[in-house]
């Protein structure tokens, strides 16, 4: 099973987003520091985050800004921001089982009703997480200790 990692990266953007928005300018290239991603890759997601309505990011000057509550942000929703079609290609099925075998010409069947109950499960769990207890786990790890000075932009 797979989620991308542009699923973590998102979260970290976000919670970084929300812990120095009102501080610092946060622009891609200041994610780029903190995340350790290449800043094109960042600056599409923020752009994905952006066009799902969870994040503003001002033109020209650059600045992301959270624009809605930390409790309507679940993984869920962010995920499928970044790759609608995640929960599709989560788990696969071999594609050339033999149609002489009954095992072969049922399998796609017989599994999808077990992969079905699999994907609900998982987004149930992932609509269940928001990116407020996401934000109250990072509290949780006493990150005080690895705060930039206000107002300086020096990450990582």
């Amino acid at each position: 099973m797979h989620i991308s990692t542009k699923c973590s990266v998102a979260i970290h953007c976000l919670i970084f987003i929300h812990e120095y928005g009102d501080k610092t300018k946060v622009t891609s290239e200041l994610l780029s520091r903190s995340t350790g991603i290449n800043p094109v890759t960042i600056r599409n997601i923020l752009s994905s985050l952006k066009k799902d309505g969870i994040l503003s990011v001002k033109l020209g000057t650059g600045g992301a800004t959270l624009d809605c509550p930390l409790k309507e942000v679940s993984l869920y929703r962010v995920c499928m921001a970044l790759e609608p079609d995640f929960l599709s290609r989560l788990i696969g099925v071999h594609p050339t089982p033999s149609e002489l075998c009954p095992v072969g010409r049922n399998i796609h069947s017989v599994l999808d009703c077990s992969y079905e109950k699999i994907k609900d499960d998982l987004k149930n769990s992932l609509e269940g997480i928001t990116l407020e207890n996401v934000v109250s786990d990072y509290h949780s790890f006493q990150p005080e200790a690895c705060l930039p000075a206000a107002g300086t932009t020096d990450i990582g």
